[in-house]
């Protein structure tokens, strides 16, 4: 029977896994293997994905993927011929002593996903760590220094990993680090809670030939469970040095450091080489392969050549490459084939299951006498909590109900320090304003730097309280949860569950939102996420919003606002279902994702990954935001003078000279003079010629040439928009936002087939609410989707899709408009 047709909280053993390619790599590595103990948990709302529970964990997948693992009743399996244990093959080589050659050690910390790996580093690094790119990939690395006991060490935070196969680009990444860096020391951070599935990568590491200290994260929950691990007898047979530690609180890591220094020294009594047996009949075929690997040394003299020869056992792609440019690639991959085929037809099987197979017939053996848990077969507290948190019916609204609170807190909390920055802006432009005397470098700082920065840095707060929200969702273990949910929804437009997060996170601001994509496995659905989230609606477009809604459509104002955000929304997902159909139309990604049980998250780790996420934001703020904001600056100052410059400044010194006018009429007048100048040397100056320029491109929209003005400011930021609006329709800095409405409603065309008609009619104006809604994402969002995708064509696709959808969708719009008008 099929693993889809159990009954909830019914328990199988798995017989058979079908399928290929990336599916069947993952669910075996997963610990889907012939002999496993399966239970299966309940489904999602909306009759999407299942819960299961293998190897003491919790894991989901979709009905179409448990179709393809054959199961039986406990009753019907013969354990007999499951996972045979064939210990371990003892080498004859010892480490050398590395005394006195240098005290300078490279560590690199690997482990799974939701193991606490990023906590240990950052406890142990006090959270001093450099971020960088490596090789081009989307990765990324964090390295730290500690100096300590007269060593210095530099730690390397490799991404989370379930293995080291080809599967994605996190595990070939982590797998080249280190053949390539090739670190003295790999820590292998362990969830002692998980042990069965996190030792299966502890065995692709022993096969590389690596110092190992295993590093026990999170002892005390071991201890809380009541669960029984001998960690020594482990310890001497797998010749790895295991250290129980809490990171969170800094236990054990005292420990560690001391173990690292005897580990690379060359003094601890536990290490030692070993290779895992798997088998007389594999271990030929993997002799044989070695034999002829390593008549070459360039590739053997970084990389362990029987990890080579089982990888290409397990037929991995990359490998195979690797290898190409040796002279006897021929026979190294004749010699695997046969190899290859020899294996498949002995136990009829595909040959990197078989592989998988041994390497968790080992840890089970290795585990017997070692792990016991008592209470394995008790409902977890996780599982307590999670049937009600992602019940088939109360799970969704429960999921709307903390979106709703998250976003409700976001925008009201948020408006309190958001005035105060606002103050505090205005403040500080006011005292440089009046220290400085007039002239272009005051105008630069004031008007384009101060004014430009600071109109995006008030946002900083919802920023803060959003980051706040997501990270601890991520620390509790719910956005696994909330991915789950939205699973089946989001397949059907192509997208996996977890683009909701980056998704959900657009709506603050669109850059942490394409950051966020990188916990995405796959590369298709990490590219196809990152070019839909600029249809979220940022907060940075809500100012626009209110101040167009506020003028044009009092009656229906949260009407209008709730319409414009879901139709982003529908955008997005029509966009995705049309890219998954086209673009994409191969990808296809196994939603096998871990459900981690829920914890209490730390100060420490809170605070960490909120600023971690928030400086991206203010980097954001400080280059390409401030570049943008002098480059729209100099293209609205430049040139000065107009033909009419001179006659405004006469009209000035003539009302100075009037008699019979009170010195305040005297200011009213002088004051509409200068906004009048202003509109003309804006309308005469680089980006007003611009404007100009482009206007029969927008006319059809119904925008005039301050309007497309306005949508070109918003390039390096769309708040950009509504202080160009104030400055070209003729708002003075110290009017309120109602004049600036007033000033819109009564605005007409000066020239053209339309002098004298109203510029912003309702159509117009909706259409100019979903033009800014779709067009152009901000010079920020288009620089990281460069970075991420690392290519500048996907953003290029962006810049000019959005674009183009924006002025077809707002030409319907105002179309439309003007047949009810």
């Amino acid at each position: 029977m099929k693993l889809s047709e159990v009954k909830y909280r019914e328990t199988v053993i798995i017989t058979k896994i079908l399928g290929h390619g990336s599916f069947r790599r993952r669910i075996s590595e997963m610990g889907f293997v012939k002999g496993k103990e399966v239970k299966v948990i309940k489904s999602a709302p909306f009759k999407g994905p299942i819960e299961f529970k293998i190897l003491d964990y919790n894991v989901s997948l979709r009905k179409s993927e448990a179709d393809l693992i054959e199961v039986v009743s406990a009753g019907e399996f013969d354990f007999s011929q499951n996972g045979n244990y064939e210990g371990v093959i003892e080498r004859k080589t010892e480490p050398g002593n590395r005394s006195g050659r240098t005290h300078t050690i490279n560590v690199a910390l690997v482990g799974n996903p939701n193991c606490g790996k990023t906590t240990l580093f950052n406890y142990i690094s006090k959270s001093k760590e450099k971020v960088g790119n490596y090789s081009g990939v989307t990765v990324d690395i964090k390295k730290a220094r500690l100096k300590t006991k007269n060593y210095t060490f530099n730690f390397f935070d490799l991404p989370g990993t379930y293995s080291l196969t080809a599967y994605s680009n996190e595990e070939i990444f982590v797998r080249k680090f280190i053949y390539e860096q090739t670190p003295d020391i790999v820590i292998n951070v362990i969830d002692p809670t998980n042990l069965e599935r996190n030792l299966f990568l502890t065995t692709q590491l022993i096969d590389m030939d690596l110092r190992i200290v295993g590093v026990l994260n999170m002892y005390d929950e071991l201890e809380r469970k009541k669960i029984q691990f001998n960690y020594d007898s482990l310890s001497r047979l797998l010749g790895i040095p295991f250290i129980p530690a809490i990171s969170s609180k800094g236990i054990g890591l005292d420990d560690l450091t001391d173990r690292l220094i005897e580990v690379f020294e060359g003094r601890d009594p536990i290490t030692r080489h070993i290779h895992i047996n798997y088998g007389k009949d594999i271990e030929e075929s993997i002799q044989k392969i070695r034999e002829k690997v390593k008549e070459f040394k360039p590739i053997t003299d970084k990389i362990s050549s029987r990890f080579l020869a089982l990888k290409l056992l397990e037929k991995d792609p990359h490998v195979h490459e690797l290898l190409t440019e040796y002279s006897n690639y021929e026979a190294i991959k004749n010699t695997t084939q046969r190899e290859v085929k020899k294996i498949e037809s002995l136990w009829n099987e595909d040959s990197e299951t078989v592989i998988t197979d041994a390497k968790y017939g080992f840890i089970t053996g290795a585990l017997k006498e070692t792990f016991k848990n008592p209470l394995r077969q008790q409902k977890s507290g996780s599982e307590k909590i999670d049937g009600l948190l992602t019940h088939r019916f109360w799970g969704f609204p429960i999921f709307v109900t903390i979106l709703f609170v998250m976003f409700y807190a976001t925008f009201n909390l948020g408006a309190f320090p958001m005035q105060w920055i606002d103050t505090g802006v205005m403040g500080f432009a006011d005292f440089i304003s009046g220290i400085m005397t007039d002239g272009m470098l005051k105008d630069l700082i004031v008007k384009g730097i101060i004014s430009g920065t600071g109109s995006v840095l008030i946002f900083l707060p919802n920023i803060l309280i959003l980051f706040l929200f997501i990270s601890l969702l991520e620390e509790t273990g719910y956005m696994a949860r909330a991915a789950f949910i939205m699973d089946n929804i989001m397949h059907r437009f192509g997208l996996h569950g977890r683009s909701f997060i980056p998704l959900i996170m657009g709506f603050g601001c669109n850059v942490p939102a394409v950051l966020a994509t990188r916990s995405m496995r796959n590369r298709g659905d990490r590219l196809l996420t990152m070019l839909i989230v600029p249809f979220m609606s940022c907060s940075a477009r809500l100012p626009v919003y209110i101040l167009v809604i506020s003028a044009f459509f009092k009656k229906y104002e949260a009407l209008i606002l709730v319409g414009i955000y879901g139709a982003g929304i529908i955008f997005a997902f029509l966009t995705a279902r049309l890219l998954n159909q086209t673009v994409f139309k191969n990808k296809e990604t196994p939603f096998v994702m871990e459900l981690p049980p829920y914890r209490l998250p730390t100060l420490r780790n809170i605070v960490y990954h909120v600023w971690d996420k928030t400086q991206h934001y203010l980097k954001k703020i400080g280059t390409v935001i401030l570049l943008g904001v002098i480059i729209i600056w100099a293209m609205e100052y430049f040139p000065r003078e107009t033909s009419q410059t001179e006659q405004f400044l006469t009209q000035m010194e003539q009302v100075k000279q009037t008699r019979g006018l009170t010195e305040t009429q005297k200011e009213t007048q002088i004051s509409g003079i200068q906004q009048a100048m202003v509109a003309d040397q804006l309308t005469h100056s680089y980006l007003g010629r611009i404007g100009q320029w482009i206007e029969p491109v927008m006319r059809p929209l119904g925008f005039d040439w301050k309007m497309s003005i306005a949508l070109v400011s918003g390039l390096p930021a769309k708040e950009i928009i509504v202080s160009t609006m104030g400055v070209l329709y003729q708002s003075s800095d110290n009017e309120s936002t109602v004049n600036l409405q007033n000033k819109l409603q009564n605005e007409s065309f000066s020239f053209g087939p339309r002098t004298g008609e109203k510029v912003f009619t309702m159509p117009a104006a909706l259409a100019f609410l979903v033009f800014i809604l779709l067009y152009f994402p901000c010079v920020g969002v288009v620089a990281t989707i460069k970075n991420e995708a690392g290519s500048w064509k996907w953003a290029a696709f962006v810049v000019f899709y959005t674009t183009l959808l924006a002025w077809v969708m707002a030409f319907i719009v105002f179309t439309i408009g003007n047949l009810f008008v």
